[in-house]
């Protein structure tokens, strides 16, 4: 008699991390203590502002909008216009989301997508672009431009995603490639959906506190071209304003989608707690700290880049973000394990896809003492 075997959920990959187990056990033996900086998640604190207006709004025995209130949909707006070059952006156009990562993975799923679509990722990308293709039963194809597609693919195509800048690359798309994108995807009725929760955080030619050009979004009127229809744009407050234990995040763009986002999510519960929203719109109104906290960041990133070119290391791209992305002319793994014998933990970039063979991650979100500790150990092993 044979039993039947019954199964649940969907077939999703391990977690990828769990391979870095051995890696962080070995940096942790350093003397010292390890150096983590594979992982991207702050670590300065929650600026006081935003930490008294979810006091504030910590009053709330009534559900909260899915929408989001006015005021919140006004101050993502006026941020659009302020920092992002996006002018006259309709608050009915935005809606908040718990965390970027939510939209990302539900997107395809929300957007209707089924079995024989096709969703765009970047070549080198991060992982949950695929799984929420996999959620909706699409197929996930990497190509940073669709002219790379034949036309029978092409033709499949429903959703395209660009990330600007990039995670883990740090590659930053100029007005030209997003137009050129944009175009593309509106020739086959596809959606461009762009991630863009590093753009406050330009480095170089992109470093506007520095006399760079802002990174533009794509909703800039050069970039959609008089029209957001096809086209949404995904932010974060994680990165800008230290808030990644908040999950705060909204998306914004094409009216008609945009409404059925609402109504969907709706049905779905998905909604973003009353005081995280009134945390949002206060840290949405205040330019200052984010600024602040970029200087953190610039600091940090010119005292280890050096220190990495001189262990051996080459930076590619990295032009905007919290990553470095490097190699050593090695495997990936080889370059994860002689760091993590100096104590230096780091992401592996096969992680990110087939094109992320032989490079590395570097965080810039650890604390100073901890990037000044990476940087000795560097030095030292030269």
């Amino acid at each position: 008699m044979t039993s039947a075997v019954r199964t649940f959920g969907l077939s999703l990959p391990d977690y990828p991390w769990e391979a870095m187990a051995p890696y962080a056990a070995t940096a942790a033996r350093h003397p010292a203590g390890a150096v983590n900086l594979s992982i991207g998640t702050p670590v300065d604190p929650t600026p006081a502002l935003i930490q008294d207006a979810l006091r504030v709004a910590a009053d709330a025995p009534g559900y909260p909008t899915v929408h989001g209130t006015p005021a919140l949909r006004e101050a993502v707006a006026g941020w659009f216009a302020r920092r992002r070059g996006v002018p006259g952006l309709d608050p009915q156009n935005v809606m908040p989301t718990v965390g970027s990562k939510e939209l990302v993975a539900w997107l395809p799923f929300l957007l209707g997508l089924k079995p024989g679509d096709v969703v765009v990722r970047p070549t080198v990308a991060y992982p949950t672009y695929d799984i929420g293709a996999t959620f909706a039963g699409a197929e996930q194809i990497a190509a940073d431009d669709l002219d790379e597609l034949d036309a029978g693919t092409r033709a499949r195509v429903r959703l395209v995603w660009v990330n600007s800048p990039a995670n883990p690359t740090g590659s930053v798309r100029d007005v030209a490639s997003l137009r050129s994108i944009v175009r593309q995807a509106r020739e086959i009725g596809a959606v461009v959906a762009s991630d863009e929760c590093y753009a406050e955080l330009g480095w170089g030619e992109w470093d506007a506190q520095r006399g760079g050009t802002p990174v533009p979004s794509i909703l800039d009127p050069q970039v959609a071209e008089g029209s957001h229809d096809g086209l949404l744009a995904v932010y974060s407050l994680s990165k800008q304003s230290n808030v990644a234990g908040y999950r705060a995040a909204f998306v914004a763009g094409d009216p008609v989608i945009m409404a059925n986002l609402v109504n969907s999510r709706k049905h779905a519960g998905m909604i973003v707690p009353y005081p995280v929203q009134e945390a949002m719109r206060v840290a949405l109104g205040d330019d200052a700290h984010v600024l602040v906290q970029k200087d953190l960041y610039r600091g940090r990133r010119e005292r280890i880049v050096p220190a990495l070119e001189g262990f051996g290391l080459t930076i590619h791209e990295s032009r905007a973000g919290l990553y470095l992305w490097a190699s050593a002319g090695e495997g990936t793994w080889d370059t994860v394990g002689r760091l993590a014998d100096r104590g230096i933990v780091v992401g592996p970039g096969v992680f990110y896809g087939d094109a992320g063979h032989g490079f590395v991650r570097v965080a810039l979100t650890a604390s100073d003492e901890r990037i000044d500790a990476a940087v000795s150990r560097l030095a030292s092993a030269t």
